[in-house]
């Protein structure tokens, strides 16, 4: 699936950027950007789709669905360094993903963030054949889905405030068109990656994965 998805984006940057990636964007047809939105969207159902058939109850799928969604997203770049010897360093900005906002950030986030839901599946998985009735304590939930919430932040605090440097939450509930918003998103930059906010999510998810580990 990984490599799947390098491909999609080879064929896109094929036609959209014939010179290489680079920011701001290029307008991209309509069509083409709603397809994009679901096969996003289709990706997180086939990954879904592998953790139900993988894991024996509701927590062994939950492990699974983390543990193929980090592979894919770890081999996607593996294979677009590969094929289109992309991206320059790990701190080369990439978009993330599109649902429910764009996020954006250094591709050595997605990766850091991969790499602990590996370490929380394999907790999980490793725990629950060791004891049938194994459930993630509260603690740990807690901190799991504070911490997945704070890195959710920290990758659309940028774009977001280059959105809201134009207009206030009010006015985009009443934004003219969809085009005004799309031709402002057609300027964006990065400029800075929150790494405070990142890190605490971070920090958050790896005591996590220690609380799950030590119960």
């Amino acid at each position: 699936m990984g490599y799947l998805e390098s491909a999609v984006v080879v064929y896109m940057r094929e036609i959209l950027y014939p010179g290489g990636f680079a920011f701001p964007l290029a307008p991209i047809p309509e069509k083409l950007a709603v397809t994009e939105l679901f096969r996003e969207a289709a990706t997180l159902i086939m990954l879904a789709g592998i953790g139900f058939l993988a894991g024996k109850n509701l927590i062994e799928r939950f492990a699974w669905f983390l543990y193929s969604f980090a592979l894919w997203d770890i081999f996607y770049y593996v294979f677009l360094k590969f094929l289109l010897n992309w991206p320059d360093s790990f701190l080369t900005w990439d978009i993330l993903f599109l649902i429910p906002v764009t996020w954006t950030g250094p591709v050595i986030a997605p990766v850091l963030v991969s790499l602990l839901m590996i370490l929380h599946a394999a907790i999980i998985l490793k725990k629950s054949r060791d004891r049938e009735s194994y459930r993630f304590s509260l603690q740990a939930k807690t901190l799991m889905f504070t911490g997945a919430g704070i890195v959710f932040i920290s990758f659309i605090t940028d774009y977001s405030r280059f959105i809201l440097e134009h207009y206030s939450l009010k006015e985009l509930w009443s934004v003219p068109s969809r085009k005004a918003l799309y031709d402002l998103s057609l300027q964006y930059i990065p400029s800075q990656f929150p790494w405070i906010i990142f890190g605490a999510g971070i920090v958050m998810l790896l005591v996590s994965a220690l609380v799950s580990a030590r119960k």
